[in-house]
């Protein structure tokens, strides 16, 4: 097997960046993915006792198709982060400072208009992860099950609707969905699958043009009579992966 794709999401809901490598903890996630969020003034959400909530409390393409639109860009170095709007608008700022970080919320609010509750927050806390699942997890999607499911479907369904960390090759349709509990070498890593991924209306959602024009759901549901498409792993050994880069099942 063959790591074809990387791609960490710094904003939770927000355009994916596109990695040649990763370096990784043991117990962590791809460096700097869903380290940012926006959560709603209804969420409950508390940066001083944070706290894993589900995604609907914050901006996120399963309840916002067209926060697809906002092109967005995070620099490490110098913890710059650029978003775009449609209408050519933008904002750029250091988001390591508080009002930097009140600019992005105010920013991304106008562009939610009346889907914005409350008065939303964006949120910044080192060490915690904004990522879906309640503990810190890599998102790993076969190519080959993609492409059955688009074969069954008759139509493309770009990669990007899915959101994953990482695309591979090398293996047949669906067998990730036999590795709950196996480990991988990922390059100079190791993970363990721990649950196969189930999807939400955020697959809807067309990346190119932010409109809601398919239901991967519900013809997942039909074709397989399930909603999966990919895995969650948690890093057991940290290393480095990169495109390129073998991918092997482990002996039990």
């Amino acid at each position: 097997m063959r790591i074809e794709y990387l791609y960490r999401y710094p904003v939770k809901g927000l355009t994916a960046e596109a990695l040649d490598q990763a370096q990784v903890e043991t117990g962590g996630t791809i460096p700097w993915d869903r380290a940012f969020a926006l959560a709603h003034g209804d969420s409950g959400f508390d940066p001083a006792n944070p706290t894993w909530l589900p995604k609907w409390n914050f901006l996120c393409q399963m309840r916002h198709a067209k926060a697809a639109l906002l092109f967005s860009v995070f620099d490490p170095g110098s913890k710059t982060l650029r978003i775009r709007a449609p209408d050519g608008s933008g904002i750029e700022t250091n988001v390591m400072t508080a009002g930097g970080r009140e600019r992005i919320a105010a920013f991304l609010t106008d562009y939610m208009a009346e889907e914005a509750r409350g008065q939303p927050g964006f949120h910044y806390i080192p060490g915690h992860t904004f990522g879906d699942q309640k503990t810190k997890v890599i998102s790993l999607n076969n190519l080959a099950s993609l492409r059955d499911y688009e074969s069954k479907v008759g139509s493309r369904r770009h990669r990007r609707r899915f959101r994953a960390n990482l695309w591979f090759t090398g293996a047949p349709a669906w067998a990730e969905r036999e590795w709950i509990g196996r480990e991988l070498q990922v390059g100079g890593a190791v993970l363990r699958v721990v649950k196969a991924t189930t999807r939400c209306p955020a697959t809807e959602v067309n990346p190119v043009t932010g409109e809601r024009d398919a239901d991967p759901l519900a013809e997942l549901r039909s074709l397989y009579g399930h909603v999966e498409l990919g895995v969650h792993a948690e890093v057991v050994e940290g290393g480095r992966f990169a495109i390129g880069d073998a991918m092997e099942l482990l002996d039990l």
